[in-house]
């Protein structure tokens, strides 16, 4: 390991970061020194604004992939060698706000009945059941699951942050089967070919999962494992769940990040009648008649 290397780790477990920011902070590095092919505490700001245009341009990554570079970027040279960092000459791109894709609670039955395993069927079950996002899944314990309170405990999620989530008894019973066929000890869902490993899945487990059943079940939308976690979220909010509910059991620091599922909320959307409603149409409308007609 590179001195510079452990003086950035040393920065960053300081300050608690999960280990997914860790990683992505750590190979964005990386990807900026290997492509100047120098160290990068030998490059500066007009490096920094090169790769950036290499993103944009060569790579054609999103304004929000750009902006999570530069923030690695950002904390490398402020936080580990202790230099200034000029906004003015390395602006962020405009973020992009995108709505997130939502499947139907029948699209959803279609998905999880397609795994090509029983053991991704249990994954998919448990992204739609819990709201997790596939890193917290990945880390489950069998101890966090506690069947007398009915609560699912998901412990260092998205900025270290611990929390509970419903246990729904139809997952609960799930559960017990998968424990049956697996016998997992300390991780929910063990990694290795034949789930028995000492260690958890890794999160690529359940992204494969998504996408093996969403192929075989042949859904033309993009599905991955944040999919359910959008589906969770939406369809509480059609079922009356209230946004502050939600945003507990979704993890959320702040109440406008949940605000998002109101755009995408069926029974929010129909509630609002359209204005063409209201206007006093014909039936049927006229065609114009021709010059040559009397």
């Amino acid at each position: 390991m590179t001195q510079l290397r452990k003086m950035m780790l040393e920065e960053i477990e300081r300050r608690n970061f999960s280990e997914n920011t860790k990683e992505c902070y750590i190979r964005a590095v990386e990807e900026f020194a290997l492509y100047f092919n120098r160290p990068p505490d030998q490059l500066g700001p007009e490096h920094i604004r090169e790769f950036q245009a290499h993103l944009f341009t060569k790579r054609r990554l999103a304004p929000n992939t750009v902006n999570q570079r530069l923030a690695a970027l950002r904390f490398f040279f402020v936080k580990t060698l202790k230099r200034n960092w000029n906004a003015a000459e390395t602006p962020y791109p405009r973020k992009v706000i995108h709505l997130p894709i939502v499947l139907s609670q029948e699209e959803v039955a279609r998905l999880i009945d397609s795994a090509v395993l029983p053991f991704h069927r249990m994954i998919l079950m448990t992204l739609y059941a819990t709201g997790l996002r596939r890193a917290e899944l990945a880390h489950l314990k069998v101890s966090d699951v506690d069947s007398e309170r009915m609560i699912i405990r998901v412990r260092g999620g998205k900025g270290r942050k611990d929390r509970e989530v419903m246990l729904s008894p139809k997952l609960l019973e799930a559960l017990r089967e998968h424990w049956c066929r697996h016998k997992p000890k300390e991780w929910l869902f063990p990694g290795g070919r034949w789930h028995n490993s000492p260690k958890p899945i890794t999160p690529k487990v359940a992204w494969q999962a998504c996408q093996a059943a969403a192929k075989r079940c042949g859904l033309e939308k993009k599905v991955h494992p944040h999919t359910l976690r959008h589906c969770f979220a939406t369809h509480l909010l059609e079922d009356g769940a209230d946004l502050r509910t939600i945003q507990m059991l979704l993890g959320h620091r702040d109440l406008e990040e949940t605000t998002i599922y109101l755009h995408v909320s069926k029974r929010h959307l129909q509630a609002t009648p359209s204005p063409l409603d209201k206007l006093p149409l014909s039936a049927t409308p006229k065609e114009p008649q021709s010059p040559e007609e009397p």
